[in-house]
């Protein structure tokens, strides 16, 4: 934690921890508060808040992410399970894939070099960006039951204004190895990937968009402990760090629910994809000058 703190300077005085920690869970809970309106989670933006404002190590700061969509992802994925919008079965399977992709992309990160994490996370910023404002209609729901989905009993139900609803899931293969991709890059860069993740259901799969939006969040928990192990295991997750991160991002989560119902999410979608994109055009500046 000293290491880390001394990487931080406000003008010519050094920030106590106390005060590191406060500054850290108020940034945090922001991004957690953002993240939680416009359903991108807060993961997203505390790498590169971290990374270029703190002057924390990105693989520390990927740590710390990771622990923090860990106990997001947890209460509201509970939530939904009770719900009955989650598809168990399916995010069960599906995590098959991403466990694994979320323990390559925690194995690729001790040999990809920092600037080089910097330039792949300013990328995915920029798509995560472009899909959040991009207006597509819902994807079109397939009545035909599909051999694989069915002898894996993946198809299921969910409740509507007019009772319970049933769908098919279509393209297991192509759902499976989206879902790794996913999964690698979640354990490279320390986000959940639930953009993708809804991507593949929604798209790939032919899942009703609520019910691949609450499987997204039921899997992301458990695709972030995967590749936080290893990371705990090299020691890039510090307590001191996590701690105020993790408070921060899930206390801004809880606010940005009950914000959400009063909210205008188009202009905050907006705000929040600028925001997005200008931590992206930094973190790939400072990647390829060699500054991360």
């Amino acid at each position: 934690m000293i290491t880390l703190l001394s990487t931080f300077q406000t003008g010519l005085t050094e920030l106590t921890i106390l005060e590191f920690s406060l500054l850290l869970a108020l940034v945090s809970s922001a991004a957690g508060f953002l993240g939680s309106l416009t359903g991108m989670g807060g993961g997203i933006v505390i790498v590169p808040v971290l990374t270029l404002l703190f002057g924390v190590d990105i693989r520390y700061a990927i740590g710390a992410s990771l622990v923090s969509v860990i106990a997001t992802s947890s209460g509201a994925a509970a939530a939904y399970v009770k719900e009955r919008f989650t598809n168990i079965r399916l995010g069960l399977f599906l995590e098959i894939a991403t466990t694994v992709g979320a323990i390559v992309g925690a194995s690729l990160a001790a040999y990809i070099s920092g600037n080089a994490i910097a330039v792949i996370f300013g990328a995915v910023l920029l798509y995560s960006a472009y899909q959040m404002m991009r207006k597509r209609p819902p994807a079109e729901i397939i009545d035909r039951p599909d051999a694989l989905a069915v002898s894996l009993r993946l198809d299921g139900t969910y409740p509507t204004v007019d009772g319970l609803a049933s769908y098919h899931v279509q393209h297991v293969p192509a759902g499976f190895s989206l879902m790794f991709i996913a999964g690698t890059l979640s354990g490279l860069l320390g986000i959940g990937s639930g953009a993708l993740k809804v991507l593949a259901m929604d798209r790939a799969m032919r899942v009703p968009f609520k019910v691949s939006t609450t499987t997204s969040n039921f899997m992301i928990g458990v695709t972030a402990a995967a590749s936080a192990g290893i990371y705990l295991k090299r020691g890039y997750i510090d307590p001191g760090l996590a701690m105020p991160v993790m408070l921060g991002v899930l206390a801004g989560s809880l606010l940005g629910t009950r914000v959400l119902v009063r909210a205008k999410v188009s202009i905050l979608k907006l705000v929040f994809a600028a925001v997005i994109v200008v931590l992206a055009a930094e973190m790939i500046f400072n990647g390829l000058t060699g500054r991360i």
